[in-house]
């Protein structure tokens, strides 16, 4: 038996230490209940209707004694039959059965959220959108660097299994943007978020990053990275193990040397490469001049840097084509299973018109990387080429189902649509794309012969002149303009006949002296490998020449392989 010090309430749980009303520290008492000491006495005195209810003190005065001692006297009941004796009993039991329920249901609900909360928390994230790094050190000359290794660890965790990573152009819409988690979440269909911050002063690099669940827009996992930019290489592969650790990944040995694949390149080669891929994004105008001499200075600073090797074959793809074939191959002497390799690969196989073996190489690089939308896009336009347009357009939708937004494969999706016959649906395609990216030059050409098939010759001249001033023509496009409005169509086309393939090829076509030269510079693209060789099957100019052996010959390059 256990008794309070300060108020004297005696417990008869020796487990308790402190005091139930108090909270004081027990003490041992040996004392017996019949005892005076802390005892609480009830039914004692000569009434039979009163009780003692006192605590008597653990010292008691001499002058207090049982009749003297105050009592709280309870008013007489008059005695209770046997029906009113089962009521509150049958209460009591409904209450009990009540506290017994509410308990159990408690319990039990206990149990299922914090089981459902723990698979939830330990349950893989298996989409994501890596959000474009915001750069931070208000330097505009360093974009290239939050750009490239938001671009870098896209192409990282994009090649592990079971892990939906949305492409550049679908994340780098909203750059610039405040956008909340929850909205974006819902627009591109993921789960989670990725965003960073990078700031670079002099040689320091520091990034912090956050992963946000775009359902509930709270934070998962976040963390501050700061290295110096000579560690640029292996900061970019501990990001992606940490992430990759954070969506709780599952990752083989394979899936580790995926994350990995960079870790031995030099990292000024690397900080080269990755401006590079910044102007090289741009795609057409000036800066996208800029790339090619960062791709060869990356190469040059490590001659085993395979994507640098890969970045000179892409850039400007259709000149000087034998030496970008040495650019790949070297690349893949460095690095056999580089997915960016076989694509580009497959896309000069596919210009020399070498159908089946670009084919082997385009669907190597998707096996490699089946998130890799360029070699959808490109098998896509291979497709159209030999006339095959149904799969063609499969086959870009798949690589649009990756990249909704990317300029490259919405052209493409325009060609097969025109040059299958589907005019209408290849205007709303292209003007789409000049909604998507209005500075993508290639757009505008080809909404221009577009609009020339419906007749309206000034929407004509409007898009062939924004092609130019996007291409860094002002001039040209000035004359395009000034030439339409003092002559009319007629003006127009005087003004351009010496720039105009398609007003010379006509005009060659019709002439006898013309055809024969036309003929022979076919023979010559084909032998060259022109991209735009391929419009010889559907282009009405070339109509005059069908019946031609020699034209037959040419075109007979674009037949399916057997």
């Amino acid at each position: 038996m256990k008794r309070c010090p300060q108020c004297n309430r005696v417990e008869t749980d020796d487990a308790l230490v402190f005091c139930r009303a108090d909270g004081t520290e027990l003490v041992n008492d040996s004392s017996s209940l019949g005892s005076e000491a802390g005892t609480a006495r009830l039914g004692l005195g000569s009434s039979a209707t009163e009780a003692e209810t006192n605590v008597l003190p653990h010292t008691t005065g001499a002058e207090i004694s049982r009749d003297t001692a105050a009592a709280t006297v309870l008013p007489a009941q008059p005695p209770l039959t046997s029906a009113e004796l089962a009521k509150p009993k049958r209460r009591r039991n409904q209450i009990a059965i009540v506290a017994i329920v509410t308990a159990v249901v408690a319990a039990t609900t206990a149990i299922v959220v914090d089981s459902y909360l723990s698979r939830k928390s330990h349950a893989s994230i298996q989409s994501i959108a890596v959000m474009p790094f915001v750069n931070a050190s208000g330097n505009v000359d360093v974009e290239y660097l939050s750009d490239g290794m938001t671009e870098t660890l896209i192409r990282s965790l994009s090649q592990l299994p079971n892990l939906n990573v949305k492409a550049r152009s679908s994340v780098f819409r909203y750059k610039g943007k405040e956008t909340d988690a929850k909205t974006i979440g819902k627009e591109l269909g993921v789960q989670a978020l990725l965003n960073g911050r990078v700031v670079q002063r002099g040689e320091q690099l520091i990034l912090n990053l956050e992963l946000i669940d775009a359902q509930t827009e709270n934070v998962i996992w976040a963390d501050q990275y700061d290295r110096k930019s000579s560690d640029l290489v292996s900061l970019q592969n501990e990001i992606a193990r940490d992430v990759s650790s954070r969506l709780k990944l599952k990752l083989t040995g394979a899936d580790q040397q995926k994350l990995t694949r960079t870790s031995k390149v030099d990292p000024e080669a690397y900080r080269l490469y990755l401006q590079g891929r910044y102007y090289w994004n741009r795609r057409t105008g000036p800066e996208f001049e800029k790339a090619g001499g960062y791709f060869q200075q990356a190469v040059d600073q490590d001659p085993n840097f395979a994507l640098g090797w890969v970045g000179l074959a892409d850039f400007k793809e259709d000149q000087d084509r034998p030496r970008k074939k040495e650019y790949i191959n070297r690349a893949l002497q460095i690095d056999p299973d580089l997915a960016e390799a076989h694509a580009s690969l497959g896309y000069q196989l596919m210009v020399d018109m070498n159908w089946a073996a670009s084919e082997r190489e385009l669907k190597r690089a998707i096996e490699l990387n089946p998130t890799y939308a360029q070699a959808y896009a490109w098998n896509g336009i291979r497709l159209t080429m030999i006339g095959k347009y149904n799969e063609a357009l499969a086959s870009l939708d798949r690589g649009l189902a990756l990249e909704p937004t990317a300029n490259s494969i919405n052209f493409y999706k325009g060609v097969c649509l025109a040059v299958s016959g589907r005019r209408d649906e290849a205007f709303q395609q292209l003007k789409k794309l000049t909604e998507i990216d209005p500075n993508f030059s290639w757009a505008h050409r080809w909404l221009a012969r577009l609009y020339e098939k419906r007749g309206d010759y000034a929407a004509v001249v409007e898009e062939r002149a924004k092609a130019a001033e996007l291409e860094g023509n002002p001039e040209d496009a000035k004359l395009m303009r000034e030439s339409f409005a003092k002559g009319g169509w007629e003006g127009f086309r005087q003004s351009q006949r010496s720039k105009d393939p398609n007003t010379r090829l006509a005009e060659e076509v019709i002439d006898g002296a013309g055809k024969e030269r036309v003929i022979q510079r076919l023979q010559q693209e084909a032998a060259r490998g022109v991209f735009w060789l391929f419009l010889i099957r559907t282009e009405p100019v070339y109509d005059p020449l069908r019946s031609d052996r020699r034209f037959q010959e040419v075109l007979k390059k674009f037949e399916p392989p057997q």
